[in-house]
């Protein structure tokens, strides 16, 4: 906690980082929403090797690791995993997430 914290003096610095949810497009016409189709133009498309690496316990993720592996191309036959964890999968299941990064550029050496 502290080395996220220390960059900022006190909360007034963590305003951005607050903002940051409220940047995610829920409706059709929020302002990122047309970048995001164009990102899934591009991703709809995408054969390179795609793995999804999504924890059990994020509710603003949750559901979205399946709707990836269904509409990316590349992530068809990859070895997907659901670990443990919150959002920040680095800090709750590193080594398991290490592991299966490391695991799919092995199959890419």
């Amino acid at each position: 906690m502290r080395a996220y914290d220390a960059p900022f003096p006190d909360k007034k610095y963590k305003a951005g980082a607050r903002a940051f949810p409220r940047l995610v497009p829920m409706h059709p016409n929020d302002p990122a929403s047309e970048a995001n189709r164009n990102a899934w133009k591009v991703l709809e498309r995408w054969e390179k090797p795609f793995l999804t690496t999504f924890s059990n316990g994020d509710p603003i993720t949750r559901g979205g690791d399946a709707y990836m592996q269904k509409r990316i191309p590349g992530a068809k036959d990859q070895p997907h995993v659901t670990l443990k964890g919150g959002h920040f999968l680095q800090e709750d299941s590193p080594v398991a997430f290490a592991r299966a990064i490391n695991g799919l550029l092995a199959t890419l050496s």
